[in-house]
């Protein structure tokens, strides 16, 4: 199984990544022993000269990690006519116990490289660099979880055993199966269509609020996180059943099959980048008392606020267009 490119590629994206990662938290130490930013050492001098290169590395490895997120998941999509009972990513993650929890790190590792990102970018507006400590502070611990997402990884692929017997996604995205997946599949579409509208909107309010007040970044951030939760699951118990026109096919992967349109891309992609963006919005807002940030912090606010929106605003479009297009009549469901 090590013999497929996209497997051998993100084995080496992982380890190259967690390399420099690595590099980069023994620099992450430095700087939050020795930065003084009002000292004229040679040492300081040396250290500002460096956090230029670091923030570089450390921006590839997120790029990186976000490219192997989507490789990943295309790939496990494409593997799945090389096992027995696989009939989509769902049962390549089930060929081994490690396959979901990459996965989970790999999403976790997405998210916490872009508030990194989004607080180094305003970091760097400021003329003594004030997030300097925060920033690589957070580095320290982005490092332990893209090296275990790479460990996960590597166990996942080295495990892949072809002649083994996987479950499908009817089985395990099924109302009668056992976990949260079943518990997910098996959500009324109804009570799930009100959970998803309910998350909208709070979405929306609390980022309006944002937009015009200033303030309320962490509850932008934490609603936007909730929504995130609640349209997966509208994707397993609602969303699926209209993109199939199927009632009982929950499959949250199928929908990124060409059958489909590909339809899963337009839904996943603006749902992950708005709820990034709405994260780096909430860690950007608090840091407006700042002296050397006050002329920065609103700008970087409103742009990520409504780049976040943006984001939320076209999946709640595809998922109501998919609904909206779909041959599948569940008559009796909504009322």
């Amino acid at each position: 199984m090590l013999l497929n490119p996209a497997v051998l590629a993100l084995l080496a994206v992982s380890a190259v990544v967690t390399l420099l990662m690595t590099l980069a938290a023994a620099f992450a130490v430095r700087v939050l022993r020795h930065w003084d930013i009002t000292s004229g050492s040679e040492r300081q001098l040396r250290l500002e000269r460096r956090t230029y290169l670091i923030a570089t590395l450390v921006a590839f490895c997120c790029g990186a990690e976000a490219l192997s997120l989507l490789l990943f998941v295309y790939n496990a999509e494409a593997m799945h006519t090389q096992f027995v009972g696989a009939m989509c990513a769902t049962g390549v993650l089930n060929v081994n116990r490690w396959g979901w929890p990459t996965l989970f790190l790999q999403i976790a590792a997405f998210f916490a490289g872009a508030v990194w990102l989004t607080l180094n970018r305003l970091d760097n507006q400021g003329w003594d660099y004030p997030l300097i400590r925060v920033k690589y502070g957070l580095l320290l611990g982005i490092v332990p979880l893209v090296a275990a997402g790479a460990v996960v990884q590597a166990l996942y692929f080295l495990n892949l055993q072809p002649d083994v017997i996987t479950s499908c996604c009817g089985a395990l995205f099924s109302p009668d199966s056992a976990g949260v997946a079943g518990e997910v599949a098996g959500t009324a579409p109804r009570d799930a269509a009100v959970a998803l509208g309910a998350s909208g909107v709070l979405v929306a309010g609390s980022g309006a609020w944002l937009l015009r007040r200033g303030s309320g970044g962490w509850v932008f951030g934490g609603s936007a996180l909730a929504a995130f939760l609640v349209a997966l699951a509208a994707v397993v118990s609602l969303i699926a059943l209209y993109v199939y026109e199927h009632p009982h096919h929950h499959c949250p992967f199928c929908v990124l099959k060409a059958g489909h349109d590909h339809v899963g891309y337009w839904l996943y992609l603006p749902l992950f980048a708005g709820a990034a963006l709405a994260l780096g919005a909430a860690a950007v807002a608090p840091w407006r008392g700042v002296p050397s940030l006050a002329a920065a912090v609103p700008g970087e606010t409103r742009r990520l606020t409504w780049l976040a929106l943006a984001g939320f605003g076209l999946f709640y479009a595809v998922a109501a267009w998919t609904i909206l297009r779909s041959g599948l009549t569940m008559v009796g469901v909504w009322w």
